[in-house]
């Protein structure tokens, strides 16, 4: 293989590729990026058998190939050379870098070695403008659990019916749902990793153009202009989240976003972990009085609200209340209550798209 390419661009897609590769491998030959040169394009690859990356950059071409290198020498070799063409020689498994002054001989690994990339034959495909799936997709990916015994509650389940699509996240204290009109007749329901959704975010560009995304059983594929994404999907049956989420309510609140989120703050610097976190809030003619306190001390914070029916002592663990504020994107947010018992229903105000839904921690009257 004997190349010429760009160093900017390469360091690019060198970046795109790592994201696929996992820091606890046990196969040393998924530590590397398979590179090869075909058609004008090198072609990088990276995957841990759960997500693969494979993306494309512009070259000249003398000899085509192939070689796996180590993927944190060659992205680091690469990212500190100037910004320059790089000619890259590679004869046997010995990989020759030069770039202006610099020279670089590393040795690789031989391209037979890496796992092939899953094919997908039957596929279900459908698309989503960029700028809309990377706020669907940060308005509700924190709400996935870490823990691994409930491997489906570590994803995101994408749902499509009647043109509508539903990315639904939920680690059993909370739940966020976000809703998009989509422009397909197609029916789905799958679950994408949450880590794979989370690398696709930082690769996708915000803008207007659409990707593809193509579901088939066991795995989807993100096709992103120059980058395809590969990730396998999460079996099991995903929480019934249609049934928690109620209509009625006996208390709601109308509150400026900013200035309930910055008093919730305030008042999560006095709540212990130890504590769950322990935020309290009481709804009382039009304000809501929100309290925490520890062996440190106390923090009482007041802020008005448009407040109807009856008056509600609450508590909450701020963190998981404050996590679902910060994603909304609008100046107002409406509270909804069932009771102190009874999760708190958060929307933004004139949205009916956006759902956060987070369960209360159980307190006594005495206690607040």
């Amino acid at each position: 293989m004997k190349i010429k390419v760009n160093q900017k661009d390469l360091a690019k897609h060198i970046s795109i590729a790592q994201k696929g590769i996992s820091s606890r491998t046990t196969l040393q030959i998924l530590d590397g990026i398979l590179l090869e040169a075909h058609k004008d394009k090198l072609k990088l690859t990276g995957t841990d058998l759960e997500i693969s990356i494979e993306t494309y950059v512009n070259c000249e071409i003398e000899r085509e190939g192939s070689i796996v290198v180590n993927s944190r020498i060659f992205g680091d070799i690469i990212k500190k050379l100037p910004d320059a063409s790089i000619y890259i020689d590679v004869d046997n498994n010995n990989i020759n870098i030069k770039c202006e002054n610099s020279e670089f001989n590393i040795l690789g690994n031989s391209s037979k070695e890496y796992p092939d990339l899953p094919i997908v034959l039957e596929h279900t495909t459908f698309q989503l403008p960029n700028d809309l799936f990377k706020s669907a997709i940060r308005q509700t990916v924190f709400a996935t659990t870490q823990d691994e015994t409930r491997p489906s509650l570590t994803g995101v389940l994408f749902e499509i019916i009647d043109s509508n699509i539903s990315f639904v996240a939920l680690d059993g204290y909370r739940l966020a749902l976000r809703k998009l009109p989509i422009q397909s007749d197609v029916e789905i329901k799958i679950i994408i990793p949450g880590r794979a959704l989370n690398e696709i975010n930082k690769i996708v560009e915000d803008n207007e153009s659409n990707m593809e995304i193509a579901a088939a059983p066991g795995h989807v594929v993100f096709n992103i202009g120059d980058t395809i994404v590969y990730s396998r999907l999460l079996e099991g049956q995903f929480f019934n989240y249609k049934e928690i989420i109620r209509k009625d309510h006996k208390t709601s609140a109308i509150v400026n976003k900013k200035a309930f989120q910055d008093s919730l703050e305030r008042a999560s610097l006095l709540a212990k972990e130890e504590k769950a976190n322990l935020v309290k809030l009481s709804i009382i003619d039009g304000q809501i009085l929100i309290k925490s306190n520890s062996e440190i001390g106390n923090v009482n914070e007041m802020i008005m609200a448009q407040a109807s029916g009856e008056n509600i002592n609450i508590a909450f663990n701020s963190r998981y209340i404050l996590e679902g504020i910060k994603v909304i994107d609008a100046e107002e947010i409406k509270l909804n209550f069932m009771g102190s018992l009874n999760p708190c229903i958060i929307k933004p105000l004139q949205d009916e798209n956006y759902t956060y839904l987070v369960l209360p921690v159980r307190l006594a009257q005495d206690d607040f």
